[in-house]
């Protein structure tokens, strides 16, 4: 093995630079023997590197070469299996497991020793030795012991011990040595002289010293005598420094003393100056003052300058109740009683506000409800004295009295107390919603009995537009009936429902006026076919439909507003209602309806915007029933009503949207524009019915049809409502369906009808509907405008060619048949010999028509035609011009067939066109 090592350090280790510390003989466990050595080598130079190299043999040859070659330092686990028996394996962990076995187990036990020294050396014991016997791991493993001397100090006690030995020369002596060299000229060539030389030298050197030492002996007594006095010199000095110390001990006492007293004036001062920090905290955040105290407890609420005071002092209050006390404080007896007080000035001054409210909301209530009482007496009054006016008194006169009363002196009173109503509510919440509930049940209580009176008038004016009044106002409720009985010998009115003004916002000031322009425009109804007094009715009844939603809508934006700002209920949180909201039920039509209040539950409300819309629910919930009450009267008076409701509704809907989508306003007037809605459709049913139903005299020609007539008033009437409407799409939908059943139902009568031809009514019909959409030009109609016409024109042509086979009835006859004979195959040249179709047969049926009895005919055929068509319509002309042009047709067709079937037989007709055209004029002048 020693020889091995040799060989390997010098053909594979020194060319490297390294040397061989460790080898063993060993291959792969189990798998057929191939020996390889593993060894451990370190590098020569600095730093030095310390290696585990696979070294293989050569199979052609006895060099040695290198396969594999791991570092130190990545070796994790060594692994010797067994540490109690002797077993050749052993585990090395690189990148991967490494299972080897080893020829002898002193050559594996040697090998894991010069690792572990190695580890120890240079990798400050990194590497993990596992199963590995304790003897193994000491400095001379008992394995080495045990094996032969020399053999063991081959392979790994040599040259690991020369390695512990070995000491690197310094730069300084390398230079002593280089100088050395240079002095001696033999140093290089004899090497052993040169060593001889050294050691004379270093022997004369060391000769030197102990002389010198020698004679400095008397150097070293004198220098031992300077010792002794000096150390007496020094036990001199301990004496005075304690002496010194025993001084000065009394003075640290005294300095100790002070300093302590010192240190307890120091926490004495800081402790003070932290108290009164805690006094002036809360001094200056508890303490309020006796003007506040004064305010809260005898203040005057009905004063401005006391109300400001008032609110003052709550605020400070406030701050003072919600100030953030610091820890320990609230147990001072101070801070207690402060409490105490606050508390007691807090209910002491709610009480007071509340009661003051209450008392506010009671007498405002009795003013205007005393105010109230005495509209309806002084308005009954002032009819009576007026001379008698006609039922069609000015619409000015009408509107000028249908008013509400304006409630904004209530709410400027009231809305000094906002402030004072936001401390009620972050304080005594109980108190704040029970005025709440109180205003409301005071409020709801006033706006019913005004806008039941407003109704009320609102229907008598409504009424009173109608001839038909009378008759139709009979089934109204006892109340309105005699209230109705006693206006009826009325003949006009004075008397205004006004109450004291205010100026909204500009938003509904704008809004107001833009209705108010766009109801002026409905005046202009001159072009309708119906009477003078229908159109004034129905503009009467718009201009006091519009009236009454100009009313409401400022009444209940100012009243929306009002409640916002005086309950402070703008801002969005979680609250406790103050009042129960009237739950919405269906009822027949789906509409919804309130319920009594009895049965109302308390709901969560998740903001405080429905809040605000609660609270209007119940102060305003007779408004829904009145409208729906009030349209109900319009839409029987006259069911065209609906028409002007849906487009004031639906104005009056888009503008409240777009002030609040969410608001108490947008959302009553959407569920009151669901029921106009379904009276327009409603009505227009009803129109479809009358159309189904319609029923035409056997004895009287048709003539324009009754519901033909009816759609060209509605679609006038509509078109003049809905010119700059939002729910224009609610008409075209209506226009489609009412001109699909008059379509129908024309062609239906038609059929039906025995006086007059079918093709009459249709073509009559179907060309006043055609000029009717002609004139109106509704878009969403242009088709069935194209239909109309079409429909017109073939039934005209119809009718034209069934009435000319009368004149020149055996004429034709003898014609169709000569047609037919050539349909049937005979040559036109060829016909002239048919017997019945010769030329003598043709020449008797020509002399039958001369010019005196075509004439003849066509008058009669004029006065036929005269007597199927109606007068409203004026077609008489149009349908005798082409007659007058399908006579000149046939006479050119027939002509023709004689030049083609009779050719060179000179036979022609008696008269000529030109005597057509004379005959055609002449008649028409005639009548």
């Amino acid at each position: 093995m020693t020889a091995i090592k040799h060989a390997l350090q010098r053909d594979i280790f020194t060319p490297n630079d390294e040397r061989l510390l460790s080898i063993v003989n060993v291959c792969k466990a189990g798998k057929k023997k191939k020996n390889c050595f593993l060894c451990a080598t370190v590098t020569t130079e600095r730093p030095v590197q310390v290696k585990v190299v696979k070294v293989k043999k050569s199979d052609k040859g006895d060099f040695y070469k290198r396969q594999i070659t791991w570092e130190l330092r990545d070796l994790g686990e060594v692994d010797a299996k067994d540490p109690s028996k002797e077993n050749p394996e052993f585990d090395l962990h690189f990148e991967k497991v490494y299972r080897w076995v080893a020829s002898s187990v002193a050559e594996k036990n040697s090998f894991i020793s010069c690792i572990w020294k190695l580890n120890q050396r240079y990798l400050r014991k990194k590497v993990e030795f596992v199963n590995v016997s304790p003897q193994l791991l000491e400095e001379l493993p008992k394995a080495e012991e045990s094996a032969p001397r020399g053999e063991a100090q081959s392979v790994a006690g040599g040259d690991e011990d020369a390695l512990d030995d070995y000491q690197e020369l310094n730069a300084r002596e390398e230079q002593d040595i280089e100088g050395m060299m240079e002095v001696c000229e033999y140093a290089i060539s004899n090497a052993e002289g040169f060593a001889e030389k050294l050691s004379r030298e270093l022997q004369v050197l060391d000769g030197a010293n102990i002389q010198s030492i020698m004679a400095s002996e008397k150097q070293v007594n004198i220098l031992m005598q300077l010792l002794d006095q000096a150390l007496s010199e020094v036990d001199n000095i301990e004496d005075k420094l304690s002496s010194y110390e025993e001084m000065l001990q009394s003075v640290k006492e005294q300095m100790d003393q002070i300093s302590q007293s010192n240190r307890l004036i120091q926490i004495s001062n800081t402790n003070n100056g932290k108290l009164l920090g805690e006094i002036e905290f809360l001094v200056n955040n508890m303490d309020l003052s006796k003007g506040h105290i004064r305010a809260l407890q005898e203040g005057d609420l009905s004063s401005p300058k006391g109300i400001e005071a008032c609110i003052n002092a709550s605020e400070a209050l406030l701050q003072c109740m919600n100030v953030a006390l610091r820890s320990g404080h609230d147990k001072l007896l101070a801070v207690k009683q402060q409490h105490h007080l606050f508390s007691d000035l807090r209910d002491t001054f709610a009480r007071r506000l509340t009661n003051h409210l209450n008392n506010l909301f009671v007498h405002q209530f009795n003013h205007f409800s005393h105010f109230k009482m005495t509209i309806p007496q002084f308005y009954r009054s002032s009819c009576l004295s007026l001379p008698g006016h006609d039922q069609s008194s000015t619409l000015s006169q009408h509107t000028a009295d249908l008013s509400l009363p304006k409630h904004s002196p209530l709410h400027r009173d009231l809305l000094r107390y906002a402030k004072l109503m936001e401390w009620l509510k972050n304080t005594q919440r109980e108190k704040y919603e029970g005025l709440s509930r109180t205003y409301v049940d005071y409020m709801s209580r006033l706006y019913e009995r005004e806008i039941k009176d407003f109704f009320e008038v609102a229907k008598i004016k409504m009424a009173g537009t109608s001839k038909e009044a009378k008759g139709k106002f009979a089934t109204l409720p006892r109340k309105e009936s005699a209230l109705k009985q006693e206006s009826e010998s009325l003949h006009g009115s004075s008397g205004k429902l006004t109450g004291s003004t205010s100026s909204l916002n500009k938003l509904a000031v704008q809004g107001s006026n833009s209705r108010r322009s766009q109801s002026s425009s409905l005046l202009d109804m001159g072009n309708m076919s119906a009477s003078d007094l229908d159109v004034a009715d129905r503009t009467k009844f718009d201009k006091i439909f519009e009236q009454v939603l100009s009313e409401l809508e400022p009444l209940c934006l100012a009243e929306q507003d009002f409640i916002s700002k005086f309950f402070k209920l703008q801002q969005h949180a979680t609250v406790q209602p103050p009042l129960a909201q009237p739950e919405a039920e269906e009822v027949d039509g789906g509409m919804p309806s309130r319920v009594a209040p009895q049965s109302e539950p308390r709901h969560s409300i998740s903001s405080e915007k429905d809040l605000v819309r609660m609270m209007m629910n119940k102060i305003f919930q007779s408004i829904e029933t009145e409208l729906n009450s009030l349209i109900a009267l319009g839409d029987k008076i006259d069911s065209f009503h609906s028409l002007y409701m849906l487009v004031k509704m639906s104005h009056h809907v888009w503008t409240a949207e777009n002030v609040d989508p969410a608001s108490y306003l947008s959302t009553t007037l959407g569920n009151v524009l669901v029921t106009v809605k379904r009276n327009f459709d409603k009505c227009i049913s009803g129109q479809i019915k009358q159309m189904e139903e319609v029923k035409i005299s056997k004895k009287s020609k048709v003539g324009i049809l009754p519901f033909v007539t009816s759609f060209e008033e509605f679609a006038e009437l509509a078109e003049t409502i809905f010119r700059s409407a939002e729910r224009r799409g609610d008409l075209d939908k209506a226009y489609v369906k009412l001109i699909r059943a008059v379509f129908m139902n024309v062609e239906k009568v038609a059929n039906e009808s025995q006086k007059t031809p079918r093709d009459v009514v249709m073509m009559e019909n179907f060309h006043h509907i055609f000029s009717t959409l002609s004139r109106l030009k509704i878009s969403c109609l242009e088709a069935e405008r194209r239909e109309g016409k079409h429909k017109y024109t073939e039934h005209l042509q119809s009718y034209v060619i069934n009435s000319l086979g009368q004149p020149l009835e055996k004429l034709n006859h003898f014609f169709e048949g000569v047609e037919a004979r050539v349909a049937q195959g005979v040559r036109e040249e060829e016909v002239s010999y048919q017997l019945a179709f010769n030329k003598q047969e043709l020449r008797k049926v020509i002399k039958e028509y001369p010019g005196k009895e075509v004439k003849k005919g066509l008058d009669n055929l004029y006065k036929k035609v005269d007597k199927h068509l109606c007068e409203e319509e004026s077609l008489l002309q149009v349908v005798w011009h082409s007659m007058q042009d399908e006579f000149i047709r046939q006479y050119k067709h027939f002509e023709d067939l004689i030049g083609r079937c009779y050719p060179g037989s000179g036979i022609t007709m008696e008269f000529t066109i030109k005597d057509m055209l004379e005959y055609f004029s002449s008649i028409a002048q005639s009548h």
